[in-house]
């Protein structure tokens, strides 16, 4: 807003508006003219705005100013015109010799757009002193931008439309709020009026129109139904959809409460599993016998002030029957089996695992006397560490120790936990208390595995020649699951060969392709390539065959079989418990045969790398007998499982041990074959005719008969 500063006594500062609206009154010869002159109606209006001043010059502080004072300031601010003057202005003939300046409107417009141009805006409104700007100079604010007194003088004037009012509303609000509202409706009895119907049709016009309507009302229902019908399908497609990615891999969405397991924890009854269906464990038997005992008659051992086991801790490799052996304990002792893999308990949200566990046990204790079983124990069961990554690990593992034996006592609730890793266990979880007794299950002798083989081969059907000791012989350590595999692969092999009964043969097949690997009898080997495995493979045997305690061989073949070309098999007619330092040292020797063969007969310039994993088992027995068997002189009985550790000196000391095994290990060798090089080239003649021989066939050959039944 523009001011006007006047120098007068007293100095006053006030608005140019103000001003000009009081001192219209002094000046009304001038006025008077003016607005004789103008007709128009915006004029007429602008003298009723200025006959009642808002403002008089004591609100302006200026009633002390004489008259003489006063005229000066009103001819200052609004001189006199001669009449031709008045006469050039009033007229449109001619350029007003007054100019007004629109210095906001100009301003704006050019520091907007760049450059100046005309204002058709001001043109467009009035205002009260439109009339008396056109002959008086003065300096008329022109405001580019709409402000409330803008407004008001708007509405005052007629020229503009109405204003919004204060809670303005934009228009497309305005269409969603109106949107839902009805129109106007008219009535039937207007209608018949405005269409001039006869009297005699307005029945018929009547009838019709609630004919029409009833028929419209129907169809809007039946396309309702239709939509209803339609959504209720789609719903029912998006639940399908959600359930089938929850079980799609990979896509896995699932939905997992956190009341307890998965499925509901009801108890398995194993009436079908005893002790007669375990073989090869005897000694795990018999411990748990006792616990078979307290679950059938708990008041034998309660008289005599004894305390049912809370856990029995299964502790063994993979597949030797630990998870049978729980499943015989709740058979034979008649009593709900409760099973949860240590997984179970495993869960992304926080307790999660833990409320599992409490459902467990309370599900458990309603039905005691009873078994839990909980496999892979180590999962759920592991040491408690601090991490950040997992901080609220040992939620479940602490409530598994508070549930096994914490303020509240389990009464005919017995624990029995599977393991392969029992050094992963918390310290807290094994102690007595909780895990009363561990029990080893390890993987059978030649005994268990000749009742193991017995036991599987009854049910298929068999060759009567079949003796399963020789096959369990054969099988050293084989668990109880990996029998079990070889007599199923026997059953397909003969099948596949479309024979009534599993023989030998098929045995003998299922046991090579466990312990070598498939045949490959695909691979396109060379002749000469052949010739080298002939040789190679038949050194092995020349060395096992000639040493003293080296173990017998059981079968050597050139059919490549997994990653290897050829294959030299031995078995030791009995498990061994311990070995002795020349029993380590002919496997040493055989394992050195190979290469030995191919150098003697091809030359140092023509070795191939077959020999890779023979020499890293010869290096192995030789580190060992060093560094963990005390078997070397000059180091003594002093062991060294950390040479990291060691001082430099020591390591160089065992470094030389271990070359000087080795190399010994080679002469002995490399002189044994030399020394039966006819038989050794018998023997790679026959595999190269042959391709596989048993220990019954590779005899024959050494001994320098021929193979009639072959």
């Amino acid at each position: 807003m523009f001011s006007l500063s006047l120098s007068v006594q007293p100095q006053v500062t006030v608005p140019l508006s103000h001003l000009l609206n009081v001192l219209q009154s002094f000046k009304g010869s001038v006025g008077t003219r003016t607005f004789a002159t103008s007709k128009s109606t915006k004029n007429t209006e602008a003298e009723q705005l200025l006959t009642e001043p808002p403002w008089n010059l004591r609100d302006l502080g200026l009633s002390d100013l004489g008259k003489q004072q006063l005229d000066e300031l009103v001819n200052g601010v609004f001189p006199h015109l001669s009449p031709q003057e008045v006469s050039l202005s009033l007229g449109h003939t001619s350029k007003s010799v007054w100019r007004t300046s629109h210095l906001s409107t100009r301003s704006f417009y050019h520091n907007k757009h760049g450059f100046p141009g005309s204002m058709p805006f001001f043109a467009k409104h009035s205002s009260p002193f439109q009339s008396e700007l056109q002959i008086w100079p003065v300096w008329v604010q022109s405001r580019g931008f709409k402000t409330l007194r803008n407004k008001t003088r708007r509405l005052q004037s007629g020229l503009d439309r109405p204003i919004e009012p204060e809670g303005f509303t934009p228009s497309f609000m305005k269409g969603l709020l109106t949107r839902d509202k009805p129109a106007d409706v008219e009535s039937l009895d207007s209608i018949l009026r405005n269409k001039n119907i006869p009297d005699g049709q307005q029945d018929s016009f009547k009838n019709g129109f609630a004919e029409g309507f009833l028929k419209a009302q129907a169809l809007t229902q039946r396309t309702q139904d239709s939509l209803r019908r339609t959504r209720l399908i789609l719903l029912v497609l998006l639940l399908v959809g959600i359930y089938g990615i929850s079980k799609t891999p990979f896509l896995s969405v699932r939905f997992r409460t956190t009341s307890g397991l998965d499925s509901a924890v009801d108890p398995v009854q194993m009436k079908n599993v005893t002790f007669e269906h375990v073989k090869g464990i005897d000694e795990a038997k018999n411990e748990l016998q006792e616990v078979v005992e307290f679950l059938k008659n708990p008041q034998k051992f309660t008289a005599l002030g004894g305390k049912l086991p809370k856990g029995v801790l299964l502790i063994g490799p993979p597949g030797t029957g630990k998870t049978l052996l729980a499943r015989a304990v709740a058979g034979e002792a008649e009593v709900p089996f409760y099973y949860a893999s240590g997984s179970e308990f495993d869960e992304m949200f926080v307790g999660v695992g833990a409320s599992r566990i409490r459902n467990l046990f309370k599900e458990a204790k309603a039905n005691a006397p009873c078994v839990i079983f909980i496999d892979e124990l180590d999962s759920v069961g592991g040491k408690r560490i601090e991490s950040p990554m997992h901080p609220y690990s040992r939620q479940t593992i602490n409530q598994l120790l508070a549930e096994m034996d914490g303020f509240k006592t389990n009464e005919g609730v017995i624990i029995i936990g599977a393991t392969n890793f029992a050094e992963a266990l918390d310290n807290a979880l094994i102690r007595p208390g909780r895990f009363d007794m561990q029990v080893n299950v390890p993987k059978p002798d030649i005994k268990g595995r000749t009742e193991i083989l017995n036991w599987y081969l009854k049910k298929i059907k068999i060759d009567s020649t079949i003796e399963a000791s020789v096959i369990a012989r054969g099988t050293v350590g084989f668990s109880g699951a990996d029998l079990e595999n070889l007599v199923n692969q026997a059953a397909l092999k003969a099948a596949v060969d479309e024979k009534d009964m599993v023989t030998m043969k098929e045995l003998e097949f299922a046991k090579d392709k466990i312990l070598m690997g498939p045949e490959r009898r695909s691979a396109q080997i060379d002749q000469r390539n052949k010739e080298i495995t002939a040789y190679h493979e038949s050194g092995h045997a020349i060395v096992a065959y000639y040493t003293k305690d080296a173990m017998p061989i059981n079968k050597a073949t050139i059919m490549p079989r997994g990653p290897s070309l050829g294959h030299v098999s031995m078995l030791p007619e009995n498990d061994r418990w311990s070995e002795t330092r020349s029993q380590l040292l002919a496997q040493m020797d055989v394992s050195m045969g190979g290469r030995v063969a191919e150098e003697i007969m091809f030359g140092s310039e023509n070795i191939t790398t077959g020999a890779s994993s023979d020499f890293d088992a010869a290096t192995k027995i030789a580190k060992m007998m060093v560094t963990r068997y005390g078997m070397c002189d000059k180091l003594g009985v002093m062991t060294y499982r950390e040479m990291t550790t060691q001082s430099p000196e020591t390591q160089a000391a065992v470094e030389n041990e271990i070359r000087l095994l080795l190399k010994e290990s080679y002469d002995r060798a490399k002189a044994l074959l030399k020394s039966h090089a006819k038989e050794h080239k018998s023997l790679a003649d026959a595999l190269l005719m042959y391709e596989t021989l048993d220990a019954k066939e590779i005899k024959i050959v050494l001994e320098g008969k021929a193979l009639e039944s072959r």
